[in-house]
């Protein structure tokens, strides 16, 4: 088995589209993994955990953020829930692994919170022992990633998915509000 990385980056500014994509893969030897075919109190604990990994995605862009001068983001429970249904889509093969979607996901939001400005990353990977730093570094790495990492956005979303293969889907939407 191969452990695997792949990221993509969208920046949308309202009236306007800027995007950028990449695409790295790391070969080494993986931890196993499995998943539960049935609901039970693993697949409860794997829940909880997918909560443990969008916490640290979030405190570890914020620790970025604030190393280079920027304020730290806020996290939004609704800009999470569109980024966690996004990263399931994904996660069950329903959409590519792509920004698909985004210009859905960022009208959802806006239903709530106007915004001037909108950003997203995506990754995933499989293998790793910290998924969500392995997620992280691959966008700090990427010039279209960290870019949106320091752009001018005040509030985000986070939310993380997992299939049976044992692949991590992530997606962070960044907004800027009015």
């Amino acid at each position: 088995m191969v452990k695997r990385f792949t990221f993509l980056g969208i920046t949308v500014l309202v009236g306007g589209l800027a995007g950028c994509s990449s695409y790295e893969q790391v070969s080494s030897v993986p931890s196993p993994n499995s998943a539960p075919a049935t609901p039970t109190t693993t697949q409860s604990a794997a829940v909880g955990s997918l909560s443990a990994l969008e916490q640290a995605i979030h405190q570890q862009v914020n620790q970025y953020r604030i190393s280079k001068g920027l304020p730290a983001l806020e996290l939004d429970a609704r800009i999470s829930e569109q980024s966690r249904l996004h990263s399931e889509a994904m996660a069950q093969g329903k959409v590519p692994f792509s920004h698909q979607g985004f210009e859905g996901r960022v009208k959802a939001v806006e239903r709530a919170i106007p915004y001037r400005a909108a950003a997203e990353n995506v990754a995933y990977n499989q293998g790793y022992q910290d998924p969500a730093t392995q997620a992280v570094q691959g966008w700090i790495q990427s010039d279209g990633h960290r870019k949106n990492m320091e752009g001018d956005f005040d509030v985000s979303g986070i939310g993380v998915a997992q299939n049976a293969r044992g692949e991590y889907y992530f997606t962070q939407v960044f907004i800027k509000r009015r």
